[in-house]
Protein backbone atom coordinates (compact mmCIF):
# COMPACT_ATOMS: atom_id res chain seq x y z
CA UNK A 1 0.00 0.00 0.00
CA UNK A 2 1.55 3.21 -1.36
CA UNK A 3 2.14 6.55 1.84
CA UNK A 4 1.18 9.66 0.16
CA UNK A 5 2.34 12.38 2.10
CA UNK A 6 0.86 16.39 1.51
CA UNK A 7 3.08 19.27 2.79
CA UNK A 8 0.66 22.27 3.21
CA UNK A 9 -2.22 20.27 3.74
CA UNK A 10 -4.49 23.22 5.20
CA UNK A 11 -4.32 25.54 2.66
CA UNK A 12 -6.16 26.21 -0.38
CA UNK A 13 -5.39 23.11 -2.64
CA UNK A 14 -4.28 21.09 0.18
CA UNK A 15 -7.50 20.40 2.13
CA UNK A 16 -9.75 19.51 -0.90
CA UNK A 17 -6.33 17.43 -2.65
CA UNK A 18 -6.32 15.10 1.01
CA UNK A 19 -10.14 15.08 0.97
CA UNK A 20 -9.95 13.60 -2.72
CA UNK A 21 -6.57 11.26 -2.08
CA UNK A 22 -8.38 9.88 0.86
CA UNK A 23 -11.35 9.16 -1.31
CA UNK A 24 -9.57 7.16 -3.39
CA UNK A 25 -6.79 5.52 -1.97
CA UNK A 26 -8.33 4.89 1.98
CA UNK A 27 -7.87 7.94 4.86
CA UNK A 28 -5.24 6.09 6.23
CA UNK A 29 -2.60 6.06 3.14
CA UNK A 30 -2.18 9.96 3.18
CA UNK A 31 -0.86 12.16 5.12
CA UNK A 32 -1.95 15.45 5.94
CA UNK A 33 1.22 18.02 7.10
CA UNK A 34 1.31 21.54 7.98
CA UNK A 35 2.50 23.85 10.50
CA UNK A 36 -0.53 24.09 12.98
CA UNK A 37 -0.21 21.54 16.31
CA UNK A 38 -3.61 20.60 15.37
CA UNK A 39 -5.24 19.63 11.95
CA UNK A 40 -8.12 21.54 11.05
CA UNK A 41 -11.43 19.78 10.70
CA UNK A 42 -11.69 18.61 7.19
CA UNK A 43 -8.28 16.92 7.76
CA UNK A 44 -9.16 14.99 10.99
CA UNK A 45 -10.46 11.50 9.45
CA UNK A 46 -6.47 10.18 8.94
CA UNK A 47 -3.15 10.80 9.79
CA UNK A 48 -1.62 14.31 10.56
CA UNK A 49 2.22 15.31 11.13
CA UNK A 50 3.04 18.87 12.26
CA UNK A 51 6.06 19.93 10.08
CA UNK A 52 7.68 23.22 8.72
CA UNK A 53 8.84 21.92 5.40
CA UNK A 54 12.17 24.56 5.69
CA UNK A 55 13.24 21.18 8.71
CA UNK A 56 14.57 19.14 6.60
CA UNK A 57 15.64 16.55 8.82
CA UNK A 58 11.88 16.89 10.50
CA UNK A 59 10.96 15.58 6.80
CA UNK A 60 12.73 13.28 6.39
CA UNK A 61 11.67 11.90 9.70
CA UNK A 62 8.10 11.75 8.73
CA UNK A 63 8.88 10.16 5.91
CA UNK A 64 10.70 7.08 7.53
CA UNK A 65 7.97 6.56 10.02
CA UNK A 66 5.00 6.72 7.71
CA UNK A 67 7.14 4.86 5.07
CA UNK A 68 6.55 7.48 2.26
CA UNK A 69 6.25 7.32 -1.37
CA UNK A 70 5.47 10.01 -2.55
CA UNK A 71 5.14 14.03 -2.03
CA UNK A 72 2.82 16.46 -2.69
CA UNK A 73 4.81 19.30 -1.95
CA UNK A 74 2.20 22.68 -1.73
CA UNK A 75 3.70 24.96 0.96
CA UNK A 76 4.30 28.02 -0.84
CA UNK A 77 3.77 31.63 -0.17
CA UNK A 78 1.75 32.97 -3.00
CA UNK A 79 1.48 36.04 -5.58
CA UNK A 80 0.63 39.12 -3.27
CA UNK A 81 1.76 37.47 0.35
CA UNK A 82 5.04 37.08 -1.43
CA UNK A 83 5.89 40.55 -2.38
CA UNK A 84 5.05 41.65 0.89
CA UNK A 85 7.97 39.61 2.20
CA UNK A 86 9.95 38.37 -0.83
CA UNK A 87 13.02 36.99 0.85
CA UNK A 88 10.98 34.77 3.05
CA UNK A 89 8.62 33.74 0.12
CA UNK A 90 12.26 32.72 -1.95
CA UNK A 91 13.78 31.13 0.79
CA UNK A 92 10.29 29.29 1.63
CA UNK A 93 9.43 28.74 -2.24
CA UNK A 94 12.70 26.81 -3.29
CA UNK A 95 14.32 25.38 -0.27
CA UNK A 96 11.17 23.27 0.70
CA UNK A 97 11.31 22.23 -3.15
CA UNK A 98 15.16 21.09 -2.78
CA UNK A 99 14.39 19.29 0.24
CA UNK A 100 11.71 17.07 -1.35
CA UNK A 101 13.80 16.54 -4.94
CA UNK A 102 16.87 15.46 -2.88
CA UNK A 103 14.83 12.95 -1.35
CA UNK A 104 13.86 11.19 -4.67
CA UNK A 105 17.36 11.62 -5.97
CA UNK A 106 18.46 9.70 -3.27
CA UNK A 107 15.73 7.04 -3.75
CA UNK A 108 13.86 7.48 -0.39
CA UNK A 109 10.66 8.21 -1.96
CA UNK A 110 9.22 7.27 -5.62
CA UNK A 111 7.12 10.33 -6.44
CA UNK A 112 6.80 14.13 -6.43
CA UNK A 113 4.20 16.19 -7.28
CA UNK A 114 4.97 20.03 -7.08
CA UNK A 115 2.60 23.23 -8.40
CA UNK A 116 3.86 25.70 -10.76
CA UNK A 117 1.38 28.59 -11.74
CA UNK A 118 0.68 30.99 -14.50
CA UNK A 119 2.66 33.88 -12.85
CA UNK A 120 5.84 32.03 -14.51
CA UNK A 121 4.53 34.04 -17.45
CA UNK A 122 5.03 37.82 -17.61
CA UNK A 123 4.12 40.75 -19.94
CA UNK A 124 6.53 39.52 -22.92
CA UNK A 125 4.20 36.29 -22.77
CA UNK A 126 1.50 36.01 -25.61
CA UNK A 127 -1.41 36.42 -23.18
CA UNK A 128 -4.07 34.74 -25.30
CA UNK A 129 -3.95 31.42 -25.52
CA UNK A 130 -0.28 31.15 -23.60
CA UNK A 131 1.46 28.30 -25.36
CA UNK A 132 3.08 25.32 -23.49
CA UNK A 133 6.39 26.49 -24.49
CA UNK A 134 7.00 30.56 -24.65
CA UNK A 135 8.58 33.34 -23.19
CA UNK A 136 8.93 33.34 -19.87
CA UNK A 137 9.31 36.71 -18.16
CA UNK A 138 8.03 36.39 -14.77
CA UNK A 139 7.72 39.95 -12.74
CA UNK A 140 6.98 39.12 -9.44
CA UNK A 141 9.15 36.90 -7.16
CA UNK A 142 6.68 34.01 -6.32
CA UNK A 143 6.78 33.78 -10.50
CA UNK A 144 10.78 34.26 -10.75
CA UNK A 145 10.24 31.55 -7.39
CA UNK A 146 7.98 28.98 -9.84
CA UNK A 147 9.97 29.78 -12.70
CA UNK A 148 13.29 28.40 -11.21
CA UNK A 149 11.51 25.67 -9.68
CA UNK A 150 10.20 24.42 -13.04
CA UNK A 151 13.64 24.46 -14.33
CA UNK A 152 15.14 22.15 -11.17
CA UNK A 153 12.43 19.24 -11.52
CA UNK A 154 13.26 19.66 -15.14
CA UNK A 155 17.10 19.19 -14.09
CA UNK A 156 16.64 16.89 -11.36
CA UNK A 157 14.34 14.39 -14.04
CA UNK A 158 16.71 14.47 -16.12
CA UNK A 159 20.00 14.03 -14.91
CA UNK A 160 18.89 12.09 -11.83
CA UNK A 161 15.73 10.28 -12.87
CA UNK A 162 13.49 11.87 -10.58
CA UNK A 163 9.69 11.12 -11.14
CA UNK A 164 8.41 14.99 -10.99
CA UNK A 165 5.20 16.34 -12.43
CA UNK A 166 4.25 19.58 -12.37
CA UNK A 167 0.99 21.83 -13.82
CA UNK A 168 0.95 25.71 -13.52
CA UNK A 169 -2.20 26.09 -12.10
CA UNK A 170 -4.57 29.35 -13.28
CA UNK A 171 -6.31 31.15 -10.43
CA UNK A 172 -8.73 28.46 -8.04
CA UNK A 173 -12.45 28.82 -7.18
CA UNK A 174 -13.52 27.01 -4.48
CA UNK A 175 -16.18 27.53 -1.21
CA UNK A 176 -14.02 24.69 0.94
CA UNK A 177 -11.51 27.06 2.09
CA UNK A 178 -10.54 30.69 2.27
CA UNK A 179 -8.20 31.88 -0.38
CA UNK A 180 -4.15 31.95 0.60
CA UNK A 181 -3.33 35.69 -0.82
CA UNK A 182 -3.10 35.51 -4.66
CA UNK A 183 -3.84 37.81 -6.94
CA UNK A 184 -6.78 36.10 -8.24
CA UNK A 185 -8.74 35.43 -4.77
CA UNK A 186 -11.64 38.25 -5.78
CA UNK A 187 -12.72 35.45 -7.96
CA UNK A 188 -13.33 33.45 -4.60
CA UNK A 189 -14.41 36.72 -2.27
CA UNK A 190 -16.61 37.82 -4.36
CA UNK A 191 -19.47 34.88 -3.43
CA UNK A 192 -19.05 35.80 -0.10
CA UNK A 193 -20.32 39.50 -0.61
CA UNK A 194 -23.02 38.25 -2.92
CA UNK A 195 -24.52 36.05 0.19
CA UNK A 196 -24.06 38.91 2.54
CA UNK A 197 -26.08 41.16 0.29
CA UNK A 198 -22.93 43.50 0.53
CA UNK A 199 -21.33 45.59 -2.36
CA UNK A 200 -18.04 43.69 -3.85
CA UNK A 201 -15.23 46.26 -4.05
CA UNK A 202 -12.90 44.20 -6.88
CA UNK A 203 -9.07 45.06 -6.18
CA UNK A 204 -8.77 44.58 -10.17
CA UNK A 205 -10.19 46.47 -13.63
CA UNK A 206 -13.59 44.85 -15.01
CA UNK A 207 -12.03 44.24 -17.80
CA UNK A 208 -9.21 42.09 -16.51
CA UNK A 209 -9.25 38.47 -17.97
CA UNK A 210 -7.44 35.40 -16.07
CA UNK A 211 -7.44 32.15 -16.44
CA UNK A 212 -9.49 30.46 -13.46
CA UNK A 213 -10.58 26.97 -12.43
CA UNK A 214 -12.86 25.61 -10.24
CA UNK A 215 -11.00 23.60 -7.58
CA UNK A 216 -12.59 20.28 -8.43
CA UNK A 217 -11.09 20.35 -12.01
CA UNK A 218 -7.71 20.87 -10.66
CA UNK A 219 -8.11 18.41 -8.15
CA UNK A 220 -8.91 15.72 -10.43
CA UNK A 221 -6.04 16.99 -12.71
CA UNK A 222 -3.74 16.73 -9.92
CA UNK A 223 -4.54 13.33 -9.49
CA UNK A 224 -4.97 12.33 -12.78
CA UNK A 225 -1.30 13.55 -13.55
CA UNK A 226 -0.20 11.34 -10.40
CA UNK A 227 -1.63 8.60 -11.73
CA UNK A 228 -0.58 8.18 -15.19
CA UNK A 229 2.15 6.34 -16.49
CA UNK A 230 5.34 7.34 -16.06
CA UNK A 231 5.80 7.16 -20.33
CA UNK A 232 2.65 9.55 -20.51
CA UNK A 233 4.17 12.50 -18.95
CA UNK A 234 6.37 13.94 -21.73
CA UNK A 235 6.93 17.60 -20.07
CA UNK A 236 8.81 17.35 -16.75
CA UNK A 237 9.36 21.20 -16.18
CA UNK A 238 4.94 21.82 -15.52
CA UNK A 239 2.06 21.46 -18.01
CA UNK A 240 -0.30 24.62 -18.75
CA UNK A 241 -3.88 24.02 -17.36
CA UNK A 242 -6.82 25.80 -18.54
CA UNK A 243 -9.98 26.26 -17.52
CA UNK A 244 -12.39 29.31 -17.88
CA UNK A 245 -11.63 32.76 -18.71
CA UNK A 246 -13.29 35.38 -17.34
CA UNK A 247 -13.51 39.02 -16.12
CA UNK A 248 -14.50 40.45 -12.95
CA UNK A 249 -17.76 41.87 -15.07
CA UNK A 250 -18.35 38.51 -16.36
CA UNK A 251 -18.40 36.53 -13.26
CA UNK A 252 -20.17 39.65 -11.66
CA UNK A 253 -22.57 39.32 -14.47
CA UNK A 254 -23.33 35.78 -13.89
CA UNK A 255 -23.37 35.75 -10.18
CA UNK A 256 -26.26 39.07 -10.78
CA UNK A 257 -28.41 36.15 -12.72
CA UNK A 258 -28.68 34.94 -9.40
CA UNK A 259 -28.68 37.98 -6.99
CA UNK A 260 -30.20 40.62 -8.47
CA UNK A 261 -29.80 43.02 -6.28
CA UNK A 262 -25.50 42.49 -6.68
CA UNK A 263 -23.55 45.86 -7.02
CA UNK A 264 -19.88 46.01 -7.70
CA UNK A 265 -17.39 48.62 -7.36
CA UNK A 266 -13.76 48.74 -8.56
CA UNK A 267 -10.49 50.14 -6.63
CA UNK A 268 -8.00 48.09 -8.49
CA UNK A 269 -4.91 48.07 -6.23
CA UNK A 270 -1.37 46.94 -6.87
CA UNK A 271 -2.42 43.23 -7.61
CA UNK A 272 -3.37 44.62 -10.95
CA UNK A 273 -0.11 45.37 -12.32
CA UNK A 274 0.64 41.65 -11.14
CA UNK A 275 -2.64 40.60 -12.85
CA UNK A 276 -1.72 42.73 -15.70
CA UNK A 277 1.44 40.85 -16.59
CA UNK A 278 -0.50 37.17 -16.30
CA UNK A 279 -2.00 35.37 -19.60
CA UNK A 280 -5.66 35.84 -20.28
CA UNK A 281 -6.09 32.53 -21.42
CA UNK A 282 -4.02 29.13 -21.85
CA UNK A 283 -3.74 26.75 -24.19
CA UNK A 284 -3.59 22.91 -22.64
CA UNK A 285 -3.63 21.20 -25.45
CA UNK A 286 -0.36 19.06 -24.61
CA UNK A 287 -1.62 17.66 -21.14
CA UNK A 288 -5.40 17.27 -22.94
CA UNK A 289 -3.01 14.58 -25.59
CA UNK A 290 -0.26 13.33 -23.00
CA UNK A 291 -2.48 12.32 -20.16
CA UNK A 292 -6.05 12.83 -21.49
CA UNK A 293 -6.79 16.47 -19.15
CA UNK A 294 -10.18 17.80 -19.95
CA UNK A 295 -12.37 20.59 -17.69
CA UNK A 296 -16.20 19.72 -16.73
CA UNK A 297 -16.85 22.98 -15.25
CA UNK A 298 -17.95 26.66 -16.73
CA UNK A 299 -18.82 29.78 -15.43
CA UNK A 300 -22.20 29.14 -15.14
CA UNK A 301 -21.89 25.57 -13.53
CA UNK A 302 -19.22 26.75 -11.06
CA UNK A 303 -20.78 30.06 -10.01
CA UNK A 304 -24.34 27.63 -9.09
CA UNK A 305 -22.35 25.39 -7.21
CA UNK A 306 -20.13 28.51 -5.10
CA UNK A 307 -23.24 30.89 -4.35
CA UNK A 308 -24.81 27.57 -3.28
CA UNK A 309 -22.22 26.24 -0.90
CA UNK A 310 -20.57 29.57 0.24
CA UNK A 311 -24.27 30.63 1.40
CA UNK A 312 -24.55 27.08 3.11
CA UNK A 313 -20.94 28.20 4.98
Amino acid sequence: MKKVLVIGASGQIGTELIVGLRSRFGNESIIASDLQDQPKEALKNGPYEKLDIMDDQALRAIVKKHEVSEIYLLAALLSATAEKNPDFAWKLNMEGLFHVLNLAKEGIIKKIFWPSSIAVFGPTTPSDQTPQFTIMEPTTVYGISKLAGERWCEYYAKQFNVDVRSIRYPGLISYTSLPGGGTTDYAVDIFYSANRNEAYNCFLSADTALPMMYMEDAINATISLMEAPAESVKIRSSYNLGGISFTPAEIFNEIKKHRPAFEITYAPDFRQKIADSWPSSIDDSRAKTDWGWTASYDLEKMVKIMLDNVLAN
